[in-house]
């Protein structure tokens, strides 16, 4: 999946402890690592959120996570 610009392995390993564990309402989150990727892409591209690839998933889910991430500081 990995792609360039994509978190590195090393990256990840720091990153991951300081995220939220599990989904808000009792629901799973999707995984953190390829919306965080999926955000990545779009600083680095500048495409609209409709124009993400999709091997980050919904563009809706990375959208939402990043917006709810900003509001509350994680």
């Amino acid at each position: 999946m990995g792609g360039r610009g994509d978190l590195t392995n090393g990256e990840w390993e720091r990153l991951e402890p300081l995220l939220p564990r599990g989904g808000g309402r009792g629901g799973r989150w999707s995984d953190h690592r390829v919306v965080i990727n999926g955000v990545l892409f779009r600083v680095r591209t500048g495409v609209p959120w409709r124009d993400l690839p999709e091997r980050f998933g919904p563009w809706e889910t990375v959208y939402k996570r990043h917006r709810r991430w900003s509001a509350d500081g994680t």
